[in-house]
């Protein structure tokens, strides 16, 4: 056997068979590549969660009944909802900007108070948007 016998990237079992290989088996090539990859993966899998958190929270907070509701800022944070996520902007005809969660949306009112509201086609027509 060679002095020089190619290791297995993943786990270093030597390699047998051709002189390109890299990998033992399909076990350590998708280990590997999924190590490779999960860093900028979790990343985006923690802002995805965090968005879909903010969006269930806005849409048990809004009746379906509903087209608005108020809630303190206080009780949002308590429920775990991060304000630095949102999917996009919207500013309607007065230039009041609402931050959205996929098709739920919140204005600040005022340093306590956070109107939430459902996404309708109408706005969409009416108004702008803007990405966050």
């Amino acid at each position: 056997m060679p002095e020089h016998t190619k290791k297995c990237i993943s786990c270093g079992k030597p390699l047998v068979g051709r002189v390109d290989k890299k990998f033992c088996d399909d076990y350590c090539r998708n280990n590997h590549n999924n190590q490779m990859k999960s860093g900028s993966n979790r990343l985006i899998r923690n802002i995805n969660n965090a968005l879909k958190r903010n969006r269930n929270i806005l849409a048990n907070i809004l009746p379906e009944t509903e087209e608005t509701s108020k809630i303190l800022r206080g009780n949002l944070l308590e429920m775990g909802f991060q304000f630095r996520y949102s999917t996009h902007s919207y500013i309607n005809k007065k230039g009041n900007v609402y931050a959205y969660c996929y098709d739920y949306g919140y204005l600040k009112l005022d340093e306590e108070w956070i109107l939430v509201v459902r996404n309708r086609e109408q706005r969409i027509k009416t108004g702008k948007f803007v990405k966050s």
